[in-house]
């Protein structure tokens, strides 16, 4: 559980700001034009607004709201209100570590001194919502409290699982490089609805 995936690589380019959460913990996913991955609290200390409707300028986050823009340690740096004031270092959002590895946008929400799974040789296919618990999820593939599964199947999969709510999971799917896309996409779709109607 040291660490999560929250994205795909493709599906957090340079200079976007996506939503995501880890179970109650809603975030902010974005990345620099130099490629630099953050994962913050999704609300603006201001007034609170979601941090992902935002956008990015430059190596800073800058709240759709106000247009308060917050630095890449999560301080405030820039009012435009009040754009001569240098605001307090105390204006700053939470922010958690978050590196990309694999293909893979990974969150720690502690502290760790564990290196992200390795994902091997594998290639991300795609992200797909599953209506089951992670944990139910993951002890369907007998992987226990692991939020990284590795699937026997014609396809090598590895399935990077971001636990939501009680009853929903987003499955970061990868697999071995030489299979199509296509297929592997069609093979998951089979596996969700396998999954769900094992819960009903």
């Amino acid at each position: 559980m040291d660490w999560i995936a929250v994205a795909l690589k493709e599906d957090v380019p340079p200079g976007i700001v996506i939503p995501s959460r880890i179970d109650d913990t809603e975030l902010a996913i974005w990345c620099t034009p130099s490629g630099v991955y953050h994962a913050w609290s999704d609300r603006c200390p201001h007034r609170g607004m979601r941090l992902s409707h935002g956008f990015v300028r430059g190596e800073t986050l800058a709240c759709i709201y106000h247009g308060w823009q917050y630095n890449e340690a999560g301080t405030c740096d820039y009012i435009p209100a009040h754009p001569k004031l240098t605001p307090p270092d105390t204006i700053c959002v939470p922010t958690y570590r978050c590196v990309e590895a694999g293909g893979v946008i990974w969150v720690s929400l502690g502290d760790t001194d564990q290196p992200p799974p390795d994902v091997g040789a594998r290639k991300p296919v795609r992200s797909l919502p599953v209506l089951m618990s992670a944990a139910n999820l993951a002890a369907h593939f007998g992987a226990g409290a692991s939020t990284t599964v590795a699937v026997v199947s014609d396809y090598d999969a590895l399935l990077a699982v971001q636990p939501c709510s009680e009853t929903q999971c987003v499955v970061h799917a990868l697999a071995a490089p030489e299979h199509d896309r296509k297929d592997v996409s069609r093979w998951l779709e089979e596996m969700r609805v396998m999954l769900e109607g094992a819960v009903k």
